[in-house]
């Protein structure tokens, strides 16, 4: 299974967001969902569920994150098992990452996803073969 990005849940969060603050991110987190095959991990999900229903500022009603998990659900979607947790483990080590950023670059790299669209990474860092995309700078 492969795709041609992975998207990280701040890019989802910026695409539903109605803050008149957060327009040029949500533009473009918009643009980069429809116009790219992309896939989530199941820890996206949950992140991207979580913080809809606590960010107040965002105005995103329940009915849409459930919409919005839902075709989330229906993309190529990583599960964590103990594969993903030895390779997340692993990756914090080798770059000294924290284990939630380690584990979606570990997610984006069995997807195959050459690209991490993600605004809490290094924009332009690599992790074996995955290269961290700031889409709003």
């Amino acid at each position: 299974m492969s795709v041609e990005a992975f998207l990280d849940s701040n890019i989802l969060l910026y695409a539903a967001s109605k803050d008149p603050a957060d327009d040029a991110k949500s533009r473009r987190a918009a643009q980069l969902i429809a116009e790219t095959r992309f896939g989530v991990s199941l820890q996206v999900a949950q992140e991207f569920y979580h913080n809809a229903r606590n960010k107040a500022r965002m105005a995103i009603t329940a009915e849409e994150a459930e919409t919005i998990i839902a075709l989330l659900l229906a993309r190529p979607l990583v599960v964590t098992d103990a594969a993903l947790f030895t390779e997340a483990r692993r990756l914090c080590e080798r770059f000294q990452l924290r284990y939630w950023d380690a584990a979606i670059v570990a997610a984006a790299a069995r997807l195959k996803a050459p690209i991490l669209y993600s605004e809490h990474l290094s924009d332009g860092q690599e992790f074996e073969g995955v290269r961290v995309v700031n889409p709003f700078t």
